[in-house]
């Protein structure tokens, strides 16, 4: 089997013909490092090349399926996000080379000629929600949560697959508002598949898996070549592109840098509950103001260190 730091792939013990797709990084919810996403596209890669393997399961190890990127680090702390380019003039076109990288990385389960699911309990949320909707089907725990809260400020889902998933009306309701819906809501929308009490997940997901993987794989293939090609026709690679781009200017705009000078100001939990709590985010020179607030404040309190 492959090894990876980020993931594990094997094809179930009492199931070869389904691959278990484990995002492993259970002491940080999972969350997304720069090592993940190009991860995730070996091992489905891998699955690709495995004549045993008809069918993907990708799911999360401990408490929830994935919670978005690892952005503790980047927001709060004065690292830099891998395309947040403070410390000289922001270059749009290498934020979209990153960005675009990561989003086809997500997407090589959509492209991959075997039908993907995702099983979900706890949150895919942010970029987790990313994963879980490139997967061709959707199965969760009735109490699980999925969204993408940073549409509120700092982030815009580069995959786009919220709009084709659920239609326009829906697909604007949750991201104008940054809300998280549940398994049970999920279902009722449409987005997923199924939802299932928790302690019935493993045993509802493993019987959708086992009815697909008795199917041949190359009616399998031509089966989701069919049905991406409607949503390719419909314009899937053109709204991703302008997605990313725009994922790119959420994390420069003013509302983006007062975003992350709040987190390294306050703290990263602190930026996050302005940020879903519905207060109004501060935007244009309000933002502006502050972050020079912000700035002068962690400039004195750097000159007091050195005194």
């Amino acid at each position: 089997m492959p090894e990876f730091s980020t993931l594990r792939i094997a094809p179930d013990p009492a199931q070869p013909r389904i691959a278990r797709l484990l995002l492993n990084r259970p002491e940080r919810l999972n969350a997304i490092n720069e090592a993940m996403p190009a991860e995730i596209r070996a091992a489905v890669e891998w699955a690709q090349r495995e004549d045993t393997v008809h069918v993907i399961v990708v799911e999360g190890a401990g408490k929830g399926f994935c919670g978005g990127y690892d952005l503790a680090a980047f927001a709060e702390q004065d690292i830099e996000h891998p395309c947040q380019q403070e410390s000289q003039p922001w270059d749009p076109m290498l934020d979209y080379a990153v960005m675009k990288r990561f989003t086809e990385d997500f997407m090589s389960l959509w492209r991959c000629s075997k039908p993907t699911i995702a099983k979900v309990h706890g949150a895919a949320v942010a970029g987790g929600s990313d994963i879980a909707l490139c997967c061709d089907l959707l199965v969760m725990a009735e109490d699980a949560r999925i969204g993408y809260m940073p549409t509120r400020v700092w982030g815009c889902p580069t995959t786009a697959m919220w709009a084709y998933r659920l239609g326009p009306m829906r697909a604007k309701q949750l991201m104008f508002t940054g809300d998280v819906i549940d398994g049970r809501t999920a279902a009722d929308w449409g987005l997923a598949t199924a939802a299932v009490p928790a302690a019935a997940l493993e045993a509802r997901t493993l019987q959708l898996a086992q009815r697909i993987a008795g199917v041949p794989r190359s009616h399998l293939a031509m089966h989701k070549l069919v049905v991406n090609q409607v949503m390719l026709t419909a314009g899937l690679e053109q709204t991703q592109m302008l997605a990313t781009v725009f994922d790119g200017i959420t994390r420069h705009n003013p509302e983006g840098l007062w975003f992350r000078r709040q987190a390294q100001h306050e703290g990263f939990k602190s930026a996050v509950a302005w940020r879903d709590s519905g207060r109004p985010i501060p935007e244009g020179d309000e933002a502006r103001a502050l972050i020079r607030a912000m700035d002068a404040q962690r400039r004195g309190a750097a000159g007091d260190d050195a005194d």
